[in-house]
């Protein structure tokens, strides 16, 4: 039965009057404390109706709350409308935290909920601890109120699963786990709970299709020192799948199992990565049969808490990965060639919208060999639409195209030997002066990071203020990260390492890949941003260490039209010229001859502004 906002917030607090509770808090993570989730797990979208990847909501008996990051402060500030969930703008002046919002709405000593399994160790340790400031407020995490409320609730997806083959993985089951376990043995762990659907993907080189866009399967696997399990719904294993566990010596397991397996844990000690570990299973790895609470500092002999080795693993590619992602680019960019020939001429003929050419995009995509579906929900953006960072068009604001000022369009796919992910920002006819001034300094921003050389072991902080320094030298700035890492046929976002103003200290290597995204955002009249997927190359070697440089992956013309080229150092416009040049000459061979001819054209070189 369908209910409304109003209706599901009416059920919560009739649960919450019974329970003695005074809140409940709906993060937007899963169990494995994914960014984009399985629909069994998306309880905050259900309460809110808010469907950005991250936010976190919150009702007591009174009132209610929604907090999300500047990507979705538009967006859920439209979706929230009718509701009574009030918008908190996180890292914004003003703006209370969760526990201080709940210091005000429930007075000292209340007990507020939220369901362990679905929420990090260290998020709930740190949450206790700001509630504890809050007049003694308490935190229950026993508690999944959504089993008693969402009557239609989506269940757990079965989805098969089956091998990656070698040839794109580029290193066997075997010698992940002989890596895993050294780097265990280093900070004296026998083995390791691994939550991240991503990491255990990627360990078991397997693949599934369990949540939208990410080739993942949802699953626990348990690493001992001579052994591994992976908790997981055995009716999703294909033939080949089996046989491939079966290869490794890898045993399964139910995936409801895996708190009786960390109770009955083999060895002695367990690593466990309380950012990735739920809160609920961290608990039961410290009452399995070796818990021990030390008397000198009250912490569990038997755990670990500690990061996971493996986003770092996972985070270089090896070289089959690396020529995976050449070769995923080049039909990638035949199929956006192909597409950007059609986009004019078919919004001159009228017709077109937002949606439309998001579907022609993608049947274009779904023609190249090796296509597994979109790598994210595609952002296709006209003019003010465009300033709303990770806009979703829907039949009620699905607008149509005319020949005149600026598409957003942010789009990438899943192919079995690579992922991709770009944005270009295209004049569909006249621009102003003003999308003209700012997309020039958007594209320098862009251009000043693939520039760069920098020593290895450098952090994506470090790195953040090239590609902004042409936008603040006006005033100007953009609040999402400049770049991400990129799975290998995996998840869209892969870290650990990052580029973006706020600390991150995981340190870029040769083999890394990262986009990069400088972006400006004009709210209710445009927004653009450009991006490239890179990989971190050697560059050379000097008395002072070794430097790294940035191979730019991704295939597509940058539109020029709407560029104000006296903008351009000399520099920057060589690269430019540059990079196109490498567009037609990496693509130029895969396209017949009409799509080879506007290809020429839209590389062709810019000469400098006199």
């Amino acid at each position: 039965m369908t209910t409304t906002i109003a209706q599901r917030i009416d059920a919560l607090r009739e649960e919450l009057r019974r329970e003695n509770l005074f809140a409940f808090i709906f993060p937007s993570t899963d169990p494995h404390q994914s960014e984009y989730t399985a629909d069994h797990w998306k309880g905050r979208e259900w309460i809110s109706g808010f469907n950005g990847s991250a936010g976190t909501a919150v009702v007591t008996l009174h009132s209610a709350a929604l907090w999300t990051d500047s990507r979705y402060f538009i967006a859920a500030a439209q979706q929230l409308e009718g509701t009574e969930f009030q918008l908190m703008r996180e890292r914004i002046d003003g703006t209370p935290t969760i526990a201080e919002w709940l210091g005000q709405e429930c007075g000292p000593g209340a007990e507020v909920a939220l369901d362990g399994m679905c929420s990090s160790a260290s998020a709930v340790k740190e949450l206790i601890d700001e509630l504890r400031k809050q007049g003694g407020i308490t935190l229950r995490t026993n508690f999944d109120v959504l089993q008693r409320i969402w009557t239609d609730r989506p269940a757990i997806p079965t989805a098969p699963i089956v091998p990656q083959p070698l040839e794109y993985a580029g290193e066997d089951v075997a010698s992940k786990l002989m890596r895993i376990r050294q780097a265990l043995r280093q900070v004296h762990a026998d083995g390791m709970l691994m939550a991240s659907l991503d990491d255990i993907a990627w360990t078991l080189n397997l693949r599934g299709s369990d949540v939208h866009c990410n080739p993942v399967f949802v699953s626990y696997l348990l690493i001992s020192t001579r052994s591994a399990t992976l908790f997981v719904d055995e009716a999703k294993l294909t033939p080949a799948a089996r046989q491939h566990l079966q290869q490794y010596g890898i045993a399964t397991a139910s995936y409801d199992a895996v708190k009786d397996g960390l109770r009955h844990y083999p060895d002695y000690n367990i690593l466990a990565d309380p950012d990735e570990v739920s809160d609920t299973l961290m608990h039961a790895i410290k009452s399995g049969k070796n818990g021990q609470l030390s008397p000198l500092n009250s912490q569990f002999l038997n755990l670990i808490s500690h990061p996971s080795p493996v986003p770092a693993m996972k985070a270089v590619k090896t070289e089959a990965e690396q020529q995976g992602f050449r070769q995923a680019m080049i039909r990638d960019g035949v199929a956006l060639v192909r597409f950007l020939r059609w986009l004019k001429p078919a919004i001159a003929a009228g017709g077109q919208t937002e949606m439309s050419i998001d579907r022609k995009l993608t049947a274009l995509r779904a023609e190249q060999p090796l296509y597994q579906g979109l790598s994210f929900d595609t952002i296709a953006a006209y003019q003010a639409h465009g300033a709303i960072v990770h806009y979703e068009a829907t039949p009620d604001t699905d607008a149509p195209l005319r020949p005149e000022g600026l598409l957003l369009l942010d789009s990438g796919a899943q192919y079995i030997d690579g992922t991709t992910d770009i944005t270009r920002t295209i004049a569909l006819g006249p621009v102003t002066d003003r999308q003209r001034h700012i997309y020039t300094l958007v594209l320098k921003g862009h251009i000043q990071l693939q520039l760069l050389r920098f020593p290895g072991g450098a952090s994506g902080t470090q790195l953040d203020a090239i590609a902004r320094s042409p936008l603040w030298h006006e005033g100007l700035n953009f609040l999402h990260g400049t770049g991400h890492g990129v799975g290998a046929y995996l998840n869209v976002h892969e870290g650990p390492h990052q580029i973006r103003m706020e600390y991150r200290p995981a340190p870029l290597h040769a083999g890394m890949t990262v986009t990069d995204e400088p972006g400006i955002y004009i709210e209710g009249q445009f927004g653009v941003r450009i991006e490239n997927v890179l990989l971190t190359q050697p560059w050379r070697e000097t008395d002072f260490g070794r430097f790294l440089q940035f191979e730019t992956l991704t295939l597509c013309p940058i539109d020029t039209a709407p560029l104000d080229i006296s903008l351009l150092t000399p520099e920057e416009l060589r690269w430019l010229n540059d990079y196109h040049q490498l567009v037609y000459d990496r693509l130029a061979p895969h396209l017949d001859a009409p799509d080879r001819d506007w290809l020429c054209s839209a590389t062709a070189p810019i000469a400098a502004s006199r």
